[in-house]
């Protein structure tokens, strides 16, 4: 019993070995640092969005150097951030394919606060799909570890017992408990912050609320709410497409839009600049119509 217990215990010393290589501290707010995780060797370094809050960002490399780093761009939406160091050496090691994550495998939280990287065991105790956050945050991949997550290990990896990683650890985005993103959520965001600088968001220039719909529509739409348009701006894109004060939008590219968080769930990412059907609700009347979404940077 006593070997197999030393193989457990040498086993998850190796785990922390590889996957040190890729995470890096990361000094970018008042209280004590927080950690990222390499991205790619090439210098891109991803962590917690809500760490990064000063001007001048520094970040502690595995081999113990210092280095400044600039900030790429953010997410705030789903607590993401970008950061971009000059440096050789880097290390980026490989992630975990969300459709290998099993509910109870044996997983790792790792952090570097301070110079050295520190760890905390649990398991993985709840996998979960698309979630959509108020304000229009979307996730569509995530984890919830069952382990300590020790100040400074926002923005660290959590790490499966192959080295490889589950997620990046946050502790802003769920009042119940630190979770992890995994890679589906990760990767389109950090593309679309270094391409842009930003997460595009859509722009139809509408003030909104929710409202249920009429009751002869609700069976035929299979929604209870739509969003009552309450203002709409001079020169919008909603006003060029011809939405008026009064509609109900209760789709837009197909999507339906029960509330105002849905519709900015809707209007993130490559929709942004393309001409999208809607339906909408006009004096009781089903109607479609299209609209141009325009560009509002973050």
């Amino acid at each position: 019993m006593s070997t197999d217990f030393k193989a457990i215990s040498d086993g998850m010393v190796a785990v922390v070995k590889l996957a040190e290589q890729s995470v890096v501290q990361v000094d970018a707010r008042r209280r004590y640092p927080a950690s990222g995780i390499v991205w790619s060797a090439d210098g891109v370094i991803v962590t917690a969005n809500h760490a990064v809050r000063k001007d001048s960002i520094r970040v502690g490399l595995p081999d113990g150097g210092q280095v400044e780093a600039t900030l790429v761009g953010r997410d705030s939406g789903i607590d993401l951030a970008v950061l971009r160091v000059e440096s050789d050496g880097l290390t980026a090691i490989e992630w975990t394919p969300e459709e290998e994550l099993s509910v109870g495998a044996l997983v790792l939280a790792l952090g570097r606060p301070g110079r050295t990287v520190q760890a905390s065991l649990g398991i993985l105790s709840a996998i979960g799909g698309e979630w959509r956050i108020h304000g229009g945050g979307q996730i569509s991949h995530y984890v919830r570890p069952d382990l300590i997550m020790y100040p400074g290990y926002s923005g660290g990896p959590i790490v499966g017992s192959d080295g490889r990683i589950v997620g990046l650890a946050t502790s802003a985005l769920n009042r119940e408990g630190g979770i992890a993103l995994t890679q589906a959520t990760v990767a389109p965001t950090v593309a679309s912050l270094l391409k842009h600088g930003s997460v595009r968001q859509g722009y139809l220039g509408v003030g909104v609320q929710t409202v249920r719909l009429p009751t002869s529509l609700r069976k035929e739409l299979r929604q209870e709410t739509g969003v009552l348009l309450n203002s709409v701006e001079p020169d919008s894109p909603a006003e060029s497409g011809g939405l008026v004060l009064g509609d109900i939008l209760v789709t837009l590219d197909g999507e339906a839009v029960h509330s105002p968080d849905d519709l900015a769930v809707v209007l993130r990412g490559d929709r942004v600049g393309k001409e999208v059907p809607l339906r909408l609700i006009r004096g009781g009347v089903l109607q479609e119509m299209s609209v141009e979404i325009s560009v509002r940077a973050e």
